[in-house]
């Protein structure tokens, strides 16, 4: 629907509604020149997290991560951001200022000085992270052939691990401490989006679970998407995560979020990636296990179900 009413984009504009971010091309550049890559981010407070499972600075941080990998997932460089924080009155001044030192710790690990924003009242904690960066030639949804291979660079189902020991009171269990870490402070995969820039023919961010943003990129390419679950489940970390909290580690890679790897369509390997499937000609999301195949649904974090 924004697709179909937003639908003329400006002259200079490469990449718009639809990718992970836009690519702008002022007219006087050539095509050997950086262009312009822009995104904006918002987690809010009762959809993204709980202020009672994280801390003031974690918030700061994760804010930060999520814009930060929209840009890493256009094969980009991150260069500066903005930030609009809406606060409700039970955030105080301490709260506050460790929300900042969240934000400024994740920008210095990212190289992506936060230089503006705006501050509101509200009724809840919301965080709009505006982030651009730059690249001469962007890696967009679309582009991905059949008889590519799938790649994928960091690591899936942790993330959403670790929300489920928060919310359960599992905190305290040894084998959820990287469950744990990546749901508190994710990293945007920077160095891993610059190197599959200018090899990878399509890509994108696993912010709403791997089936579902794979599926996007299928979708983007005209092509079908097949997952290997055993290269899901080959993580250690996340069997004894999935264990912990009494859950299919499959399941977990497949439809957890938050996680921020990036995944990719290239005919080779690409440095930092691992292969997780392949892509072929038709439609959908298929998961290939030991007893053949099936279609799965694209499904993930769905912002406007009912909490």
């Amino acid at each position: 629907m924004i697709r179909r009413i937003h639908a003329v984009a400006p002259p200079g504009v490469d990449v718009g509604i639809g990718d992970d971010a836009a690519v702008l091309c002022p007219a006087d550049v050539t095509p050997s020149q950086p262009r312009l890559v822009w995104t904006i981010d918002e987690q809010v407070e009762g959809t993204h997290f709980e202020r009672g499972l994280v801390s003031s600075a974690e918030i700061g941080w994760r804010s930060f991560m999520a814009a930060a990998s929209d840009i890493a997932a256009m094969g980009a460089q991150p260069w500066c951001a903005l930030c609009a924080l809406v606060l409700p009155t039970e955030v105080d001044d301490a709260s506050f200022e460790e929300i900042l030192r969240g934000q400024r710790d994740a920008a210095s690990v990212v190289g992506a000085p936060v230089v503006g924003g705006n501050l509101a009242r509200g009724p809840v904690l919301s965080l709009a992270t505006t982030m651009l960066g730059s690249c001469t030639k962007a890696v967009e949804r679309r582009g991905a052939l059949a008889g590519d291979a799938l790649w994928m660079a960091g690591r899936v189902g942790l993330a959403a691990a670790g929300l489920r020991a928060l919310e359960r009171g599992k905190s305290e269990d040894p084998r959820l401490a990287e469950a744990l870490a990546a749901w508190r402070r994710p990293r945007a995969l920077v160095q891993e989006g610059r190197a599959m820039a200018g090899i990878a023919h399509a890509a994108v961010d696993v912010s709403d679970g791997l089936a579902c943003d794979a599926g996007h990129l299928g979708d983007a390419s005209s092509v079908q998407i097949v997952l290997d679950a055993q290269a899901l489940v080959a993580d250690e970390g996340l069997a004894r995560a999935a264990e912990a909290v009494g859950e299919e580690a499959l399941h977990l890679a497949l439809y957890g979020g938050e996680d921020y790897a990036l995944v990719a369509a290239s005919e080779g390997p690409i440095s930092g990636f691992r292969r997780i499937g392949e892509l072929r000609k038709g439609e959908g999301v298929i998961l290939r296990t030991s007893a053949g195949e099936r279609r799965i649904e694209a499904a993930g974090f769905d912002h406007f179900r009912a909490r």
